[in-house]
């Protein structure tokens, strides 16, 4: 959400920038809390600090004051009173799933999102499942929502030659990467639960990142063959990416799951669940696997290790897929949006 927020700002800011009359007309702030150590430098869109106030009481009472006309929340949360208020849920996980978030995180995103989405005058989502689930846990009505997805262009900024994880070049053999949380809906067990078969097969996993204090806490797996990484930049993940044999990414729920969309950006190729969202984001470019069947994704794994025309092909499908997927585009849906309430 915080990649998301961050991108489809400066994406507006440079719509704004490239169209002075625009900008006039929509006159944006960004409202920053004073827990904020800098102000991000903008052009179009100025910025204001608030004297005090953070978390769901800042989002509630603070923001709306200084908000004026409207509001643009990209964060899933946002001022319950704000006039024209325009707010994206990324997801209806705390309810699909809510075993994985602790018992007050959870609570709070499922009393929050409904009052949230029934007082907001458009709610954005980021796939056609999260807008179906929005509708079917009752977060807001259907006629209310439009779908500004996850874009890709950020990936192409990272560079890996200024990654610094030494782990990168001290692995000897074939690794596929996956993406570390306690998050149970991740699902990453699956994949630990093969690293032996794996390990026969001459591969190693690596595991990038770590856990969160929302999520409930789950066991880990170790085997020699496991690496965990702890925290990577987006440098560092940009080399794991394009060294990888594959992403492996099988969660049970996303709202869009950008990971993959990054992986095909870097030309890695991806194995990934069939479940919720990832079928929408992924296409023909992706190859599918159940997120119970661990045989599978063992099966798949190999497969794809003994295939290089198969792996080349995967990342030609998957630059291609890209391509649908745009900050900018998304951030012309929100200017929309702003244009029609005012």
């Amino acid at each position: 959400m915080q990649r998301y927020a961050s991108e489809i700002v400066a994406a507006i800011d440079d719509i704004l920038t490239q169209d002075r009359h625009l900008a006039a007309a929509l006159a944006m702030r960004l409202i920053l809390p004073p827990t904020v150590e800098a102000k991000p430098g903008k052009g179009m869109i100025s910025s204001v600090r608030t004297r005090f106030g953070s978390g769901h009481a800042w989002d509630q009472f603070i923001l709306p004051f200084y908000a004026g006309s409207g509001v643009l929340s990209l964060g899933n949360l946002g001022p319950v009173l704000a006039r024209n208020h325009i707010v994206c849920i990324h997801d209806a996980n705390t309810f699909i799933q809510p075993e994985s978030y602790s018992r007050v995180f959870g609570a709070t995103y499922r009393n929050l999102l409904p009052l949230i989405g029934r007082r907001a005058r458009r709610v954005a989502t980021v796939s056609r499942f999260s807008a179906d689930a929005l509708v079917q846990h009752r977060v807001c009505q259907s006629d209310k929502i439009f779908i500004a997805p996850n874009g890709h262009e950020h990936a192409l900024r990272w560079d890996a030659r200024r990654a610094r994880l030494a782990l990168i070049d001290e692995l000897e053999r074939p690794y596929v990467l996956l993406l570390g949380s306690s998050a149970r809906h991740k699902n990453i067990e699956v994949i630990l639960n093969q690293a032996q078969g794996l390990d026969d097969a001459g591969i190693d996993v690596v595991v990038a990142g770590g856990a969160s204090s929302i999520f409930a806490a789950n066991a880990a797996i170790r085997r020699p063959n496991i690496h965990h990484t702890g925290f990577v930049d987006d440098d560092d993940l940009a080399a794991l990416y394009e060294r990888a044999l594959c992403l492996v990414f099988p969660s049970r729920t996303e709202g869009f799951g950008i990971p993959p969309l990054e992986a095909m950006t870097r030309g890695c190729p991806v194995i990934s669940s069939d479940a919720a969202s990832l079928c929408e984001v992924g296409g023909d470019a992706v190859v599918y696997v159940g997120p119970d069947d661990g045989d599978g994704w063992r099966t798949a794994i190999t497969a794809l290790s003994k295939d290089d025309g198969r792996r080349a092909t995967m990342i030609a499908k998957g630059r291609r897929r890209v391509g649908m997927f745009s900050w900018r585009r998304s951030a012309e849906l929100y200017i929309e949006e702003i244009l029609r309430l005012k």
